[in-house]
């Protein structure tokens, strides 16, 4: 035990380690940063052009002037790290889509660097726009125009599924999704198997070299979780078409993480 006066002499140490922690664990997360909703299409990564963009902006006001349904198209130039997943659900959680009554807010979501695409949507319309459904809408009506370069067609084709859902002309869609549904009702356990021995092979890939560089990250769930950062930022920040003029806001609603994913 180590004398009362030698305790003494180390509390101002103890107490300037605990500081720098909590810099280094809260530092990344406090200078992230979010374009700002200029409007309903914020294209950060320029993949529309100007008449693109108005023709969607005009799409989803009609819609929200019609039904109060806030659909918000984002498209950014890197995640930075972190998964689609996270990233939209904080951006809509940032940007508060949807009323703060009703959290009828839908984000689509586009990431080229990473080659990823979600559909987040609001607590009050999970029922309507559902998981399965986002699914079904990323992978037949977007993916196949992501890969074949055509990305305002794919966005342009993405926001008529979703808009569709939301007016209640969901029966096709519905559809799609029952045929995938059945086509994949059988479990490859080979395919499982393989991607298990993928995962291992990256996780003692990643230890083995000391973990990489790294940062600290807040999740969906409010705890702290260290991501590799391969290129830090985002992207170099946000920048380019998208903006409409001010003046428009979210609502005040929110999301929990329902939607769906993809990639092409």
């Amino acid at each position: 035990m180590l004398p009362s006066g030698a305790a003494r002499r180390r509390g101002p140490k103890h107490a300037l380690f605990i500081l720098l922690a909590l810099c280094a664990l809260l530092g990344p997360a406090l200078a992230q940063s979010f374009p700002p909703l200029a409007g309903r299409v914020v294209d950060a990564a320029n993949l529309l052009g100007a008449e693109q963009r108005r023709a969607l902006e005009a799409k989803l006001k009609a819609h929200e002037d019609r039904t109060t349904d806030q659909v918000v198209v984002a498209t950014v130039p890197s995640l930075g790290g972190t998964s689609i997943e996270d990233f939209a659900n904080r951006l809509f959680r940032h940007w508060q889509l949807g009323q703060k009554a009703r959290n009828n807010g839908v984000l689509l979501l586009v990431a080229p660097n990473e080659r990823k695409v979600r559909i987040e949507v609001g607590y009050g319309l999970e029922g309507a726009l559902t998981d399965a459904l986002s699914g079904v809408i990323i992978r037949t009506a977007m993916a196949p125009r992501f890969r074949a370069g055509d990305f305002a067609g794919g966005i342009d084709a993405g926001v008529d599924a979703v808009l569709s859902i939301l007016t209640g002309d969901a029966e096709e869609w519905q559809r799609r999704a029952k045929v995938r549904a059945d086509d994949h009702g059988e479990l490859d356990w080979f395919t499982v198997a393989f991607m298990l021995v993928i995962l291992i092979i990256v996780i003692r890939a990643f230890f083995r070299n000391g973990g990489g560089p790294s940062r600290y990250h807040r999740s969906r769930g409010g705890s702290w979780v260290i991501l590799p950062t391969p290129g830090g930022g985002w992207g170099g920040g946000f920048s380019g078409g998208g903006g409409f003029g001010g003046g428009f806001f979210g609502g005040g609603g929110s999301s929990g993480g329902g939607g769906a994913s993809g990639s092409w």
